[in-house]
């Protein structure tokens, strides 16, 4: 039996005319989104839709891949700057005032017997031996820790909950670096680089530097490009360790070698005509084209020559403290990339061994011996950096982003005069473009704990970064295996609050 209700019927040409005006309304939208004359989207609020248009993998040319790309919406920063201390600096040590903390010092914490750490058991509440001081004209209150850090707090963005996945190192690190607690995705740079390219044709989009006296655990996984491609993974460089395999070969002159790659070049675009639609050659050949272009580009960005001699004293490069000096030197050549369009540049403090039991920020067992040292090679030359940015405007369109996988307890571990690892509440930091200054989001418990009061997932800080990139980070995606991958979890939120 058919009901008694007939819907409408809809004829072909009704049908026909419908969809031509459905597709126009979409193509419109599109043509005007690619001009930036749709408002821009609110990443914050807007779940993900199966009509959301995602990253266009047909912008990139193989044979180009680093050509600069347009955002999807007016960026804040052009460029990222990510300087990461390896080991978990303690918040409690640096920038997170607790009173409480004061008040009960050496006096155990009210949940002791139920605390889960790392690998120690709980001993008794400890204020930071590290007097806390207000700084500039907000008053914010920081430790003498890294006093020259300290006296910039004006300058900076402070998100004081924020929480990772993993109270271990490499997967933490891991986290901090990609977004996921596991190895094979790309690094935050690799996922810049891959939307956005590249300003400068003679430089990688992304530069990692690590530390002279190694790298951190969890290895290439924060500078690598994981499943993207290798184009764009990050180059490493260093003051102490250039780009290796870039000078000619002794004997050859500076002609034959040109000579050479014009051979080579013609020989490869020979090949690539035989098999025009291979992506991955025309990768391979632009990788090429690229180091070749260095050849000339790095030594004379490498040399410091051209520095004056109160900006290498400025920034510590003279110190007789070799690690220092090195580490200052990569802060120096960490600017210099940045003024010549590099578009991620990554800074790496606080890596391997340095004497018996002062290896990177990991302060378990004597957190003040261990942060003398350490204290005194970063403290100095990022914040030459920073007023050195300042100065030459390079802090208007760039933003800078202070890492550490994760916080320390507010106890000592039992029999030590260290703190165990905390991943339920600790404190990085943004300063630069498209950030609030002097500014604090969020808030840990009474001891530096636990994030209580906006707690911020990694997910949320690579959302907010990516925003302030001009990238919504749910269209930011890579299909592998059938599945869409983010850098910053679908679900992560932009941290409107902070935003300038």
């Amino acid at each position: 039996m058919f009901s008694s209700y007939s819907s409408p019927r809809l004829h072909r040409r009704q049908f026909l005319s419908n969809s031509g005006t459905c597709a126009a309304t979409v193509a419109l939208s599109q043509l005007l989104s690619a001009d930036g004359l749709l408002a821009d989207e609110d990443a914050a609020s807007v779940r993900p839709r199966p009509t959301d248009t995602l990253f266009d993998t047909a912008l990139i040319d193989p044979a180009r891949p680093l050509l600069p790309r347009p955002s999807h919406f007016r960026p804040r920063a052009q460029r990222l700057l990510v300087i990461f201390c390896n080991g978990g600096l303690s918040q409690v040590d640096s920038w997170d005032f607790k009173p409480e903390l004061i008040k009960r010092h050496d006096k155990p914490h009210p949940e002791t017997g139920k605390l889960v750490l790392f690998q120690s058991t709980a001993g008794a509440l400890k204020k930071s031996y590290y007097p806390f001081r207000p700084r500039g004209e907000a008053g914010k209150m920081v430790t003498d820790l890294l006093p020259r850090l300290a006296e910039l707090a004006d300058w900076k963005c402070f998100l004081h909950a924020m929480v990772a996945r993993s109270n271990s190192h490499g997967p933490a690190e891991i986290q901090m670096g990609t977004g996921s607690v596991t190895d094979g995705f790309p690094s935050a740079g690799a996922w810049v680089s891959y939307a956005l390219g590249s300003e400068n044709e003679n430089l990688p989009a992304f530069v990692s530097m690590p530390d002279a006296r190694g790298g951190s655990q969890a290895g290439a996984n924060i500078w690598g490009s994981g499943f993207l491609p290798a184009s764009f993974q990050g180059t490493k460089l260093s003051s102490t360790h250039p780009v290796q395999n870039l000078r000619s070969p002794e004997g050859m002159s500076r002609a034959a070698d040109r000579a050479a790659r014009d051979l080579l070049g013609r020989l490869n675009e020979s090949h690539l005509a035989r098999d025009p639609s291979n992506s991955e050659l025309r990768g391979r050949i632009a990788s090429y084209e690229l180091a070749a272009k260095m050849q000339l580009s790095v030594p004379e960005l490498m040399s410091l020559n051209t520095e004056s001699p109160e900006t290498i004293k400025q920034y510590g490069a003279d110190s007789r403290n070799e690690h220092k000096s090195a580490y200052a030197k990569n802060c120096i050549l960490a600017r210099r990339l940045l003024e010549r369009g590099v578009r991620v540049v990554q800074l790496i403090n606080g890596t391997n061994e340095l004497g018996t039991g002062n290896g990177n920020w990991d302060g378990h067992t004597e957190l003040v011996k261990q942060y003398k040292v350490h204290a005194e090679i970063f403290d100095q030359p990022t914040a030459a950096l920073l007023i050195d940015m300042k100065q030459r405007g390079l802090l208007d369109d760039t933003l800078v982003l202070w890492l550490t996988e994760f916080g320390r307890m507010p106890m000592f571990q039992g029999g030590s005069t260290g703190r165990d690892h905390n991943p339920y509440g600790f404190t990085i930091w943004m300063m630069g473009a498209g950030v609030k200054a002097p500014y604090s989001f969020g808030s840990t418990d009474e001891f530096g704990f636990r994030a209580v009061e906006n707690v911020t997932s990694i997910a949320d800080m690579y959302a907010t970064v990516l925003h302030m990139m001009g990238l919504n980070h749910r269209r930011l995606a890579y299909r592998r295996n059938g599945t869409m991958h983010h850098l910053s979890d679908p679900d992560g939120k932009v941290i409107e609050q902070i935003l300038a």
